[in-house]
């Protein structure tokens, strides 16, 4: 893993632009703090930050390829490629020589020897930039799932590139500048494919490339999911399912740096401990290491909600000892929560403010606690996604409604359990009628209507439910994984996600709905493939969400916060908000829960606002 930037212009001779390039790559220090690399050329720029997992030696960047003596493809390269033995093993077969261990270079010769089709040869996740010295031309490729980020600005000779958005930031050309509908964007929780918020900037798609060339840019999709049919009966899908969850784990273990797993007591991360303890046992490299989070106090008074009916501790617990993992819980407390320090960090981390408050600053904090003994770490995100396990997959009502089935859940029961009226409940009227974020949700949704693939003959239960499969594998995930990548690369460590392998996906996303949910409960595949793994007690546990802090004493803090926001003319979310609102919401009594009346989302959405405004300097263009 690592964080990446660069810069081409045709008009310009960058050998002279160091200073600048150097700028942009700093700001991917959090990424990758093993080493640091530049490379320019007259018209390229390229800067990497390394953080070292595969042939620690040998794997510096920015790596090029040269012949007869002179440079014929360099790359700044983020990520992992889970097939480079094999790729390596047939290039050599071919006839080329590599001079590292690392997937960095077998990426590199892929290239030279298939083109743009050596995206369909790569199993893995990654983003890289690929520059061409003999055509004068930029490949910026992303991974089939989304699973680490880039980002791209066109300028009026190239474009400027990054892992986050701070990279680009960081070039003096480009302001951070947001309209209406960048707002509506960040607030109307659907992640748009290619929608960066900021002004004039945009991220790769999932499954994509984009050239660039003198004659400007060009994106296109080299992988997207597919209607087939499915002939599997459920028993062969069963063991199709473990066949490819036992491959996806072993060799997403590969690495030359300590590793562990995330447990949460849920069905998929205990899932993939499960098969990683067996994996790294019959290599001789156990035990396990396992990390869950918890908050002080909250596993002895845990208080059941809509979303949650259980803590994690025990089935995490229980899951250890089944397992013989090495296990450590993260227990956080309202201080750690509150800390200016960790929060500055989060909102820094993203970018941008979306809103989950304690979630993401307790995930960061998780991560941070980890990375003093792991550098990788595998786990269970998107199960939900492929294997169709939150509860509005199975409610009528949400997946009959004409949204997202998330937000229709979510307009009518809050975060944690009570209806909040949104993160953006506290924005002025006239601010939401200039964003209008019903509008924009709705022309959002039917074009993620208009890409779904169908088969003939499929029956309008099995139409619908490929429906809402695809709006969470290329929608909702999306939230997730850059929540998780950023979080983790904060802090350098790398989070590998199994459930996210292309080769998975696309064979549960052709299975029927029937088969999915064969046993009558959510992710009847999933459970069905891993049970002989798994305590009955993990086994058949319902899905909980990543766990929330219970505790009151941070709920009236961050009202006490939105108080002092209140009071101070000069703070710039100010405008933004409706002041009566706010101010009822900051003296509203506090409850285990949320604060007046669960507005803990939307209080935590003004002062990430707040936050973001002072901290970017963000012009909003309203």
């Amino acid at each position: 893993m690592c964080g990446i930037t660069g810069w081409i212009s045709y008009d310009q001779d960058l050998t002279a632009e160091r200073d600048t390039l150097d700028a942009m790559t700093a700001t991917m220090a959090c990424r990758g703090p093993d080493a640091v690399g530049l490379w320019t050329d007259t018209h390229a720029a390229l800067g990497h930050r390394r953080l070292a997992v595969i042939d620690i030696e040998g794997g510096k960047q920015p790596m090029s390829v040269e012949r007869d003596g002179r440079t014929v493809l360099v790359t700044t390269y983020s990520g992992e490629i889970y097939n480079y033995r094999e790729l390596r093993a047939e290039l050599t077969a071919r006839g080329h020589a590599f001079r590292t261990s690392s997937d960095t270079e077998v990426a590199l010769h892929a290239y030279l020897e298939w083109g743009e089709d050596f995206t369909h040869r790569l199993n893995g996740m990654y983003a890289f930039a690929l520059w061409d010295p003999r055509e004068q031309r930029l490949l910026l490729v992303r991974d089939r799932m989304g699973i680490k980020p880039l980002y791209y600005y066109p300028t009026p000779d190239g474009v400027l590139f990054g892992s986050e958005p701070k990279a680009i930031l960081a070039h003096p050309a480009v302001r951070p500048a947001v309209d209406a509908e960048g707002l509506a964007e960040l607030l109307a929780f659907t992640k748009t494919p290619g929608h960066a918020v900021y002004k004039g900037m945009y991220e790769v798609r999932p499954g994509h490339l984009v050239r660039v060339g003198r004659q400007g840019l060009a994106e296109h999709r080299y992988w997207g999911l597919e209607a087939r049919e499915h002939t599997d009966d459920t028993d062969t899908t069963v063991r199709r399912v473990r066949e490819l969850l036992d491959d996806i784990v072993a060799r997403q273990l590969i690495a030359d740096v300590p590793l562990c797993t995330l447990l949460s007591g849920g069905l998929d991360s205990s899932a993939i401990t499960a098969l990683a303890a067996r994996g790294l046992a019959d290599a001789g490299r156990g035990p396990v290491r396992s990390f869950a989070v918890d908050f002080a106090g909250q596993t002895e008074h845990f208080k059941a909600d809509a979303l949650r009916a259980t803590p994690d501790g025990p089935y995490a617990h229980a899951l250890a000892e089944h397992v013989g993992a090495d296990h450590q819980d993260i227990v956080l407390d309202t201080a750690a929560l509150m800390d200016p320090a960790h929060r500055h960090a989060t909102l820094t981390a993203r970018d941008l403010p979306f809103g989950s408050g304690e979630s993401d600053t307790s995930l960061y904090l998780l991560f941070k606690a980890i990375r003093d003994r792991s550098t990788v770490a595998l786990s269970g995100e998107s199960a939900d996604e492929v294997f169709g396990g939150y509860s509005w997959f199975h409610d009528p009502r949400a997946t009959g409604a004409d949204t997202f089935p998330w937000i229709a859940v979510f307009r009518e029961v809050g975060f944690t359990g009570v209806r909040s009226g949104g993160r953006e409940a506290l924005l002025h009227p006239e601010v939401l009628a200039k964003v209008d974020i019903e509008a924009y949700q709705a022309a959002r949704y039917r074009e993620a209507l208009s890409e779904v693939p169908h088969r003939e003959g499929d029956s309008a239960t099995e139409r619908r439910m490929r429906e809402i499969c695809y709006l969470h594998l290329t929608r909702f995930v999306q939230f997730l994984l850059d929540r998780k990548d950023r979080a983790s690369m904060a802090v350098g460590l790398e989070v590998r996600v199994p459930f996210c392998d292309h080769r998975l996906v696309e064979y549960v996303f052709n299975t029927p709905w029937s088969m999915k949910t064969f046993d009558g409960r959510e992710k009847s595949l999933l459970r069905a493939a891993t049970r002989d793994l798994l305590p009955d007690a993990v086994a058949q546990r319902v899905k909980s969400p990543y766990p929330s802090t219970q505790d009151h004493r941070y709920t009236e803090a961050i009202q006490a916060e939105l108080r002092d926001l209140l009071a101070d003319g000069d703070a710039p979310v100010r405008p933004l908000l409706d002041t009566a609102a706010a101010r009822r919401a900051a003296d509203g009594a506090a409850g285990a829960a949320g604060a007046a009346g669960d507005a803990r989302q939307p209080i935590e959405m003004a002062l990430g606002l707040d936050a973001w405004l002072r901290r970017y300097g963000v012009e909003l263009t309203l």
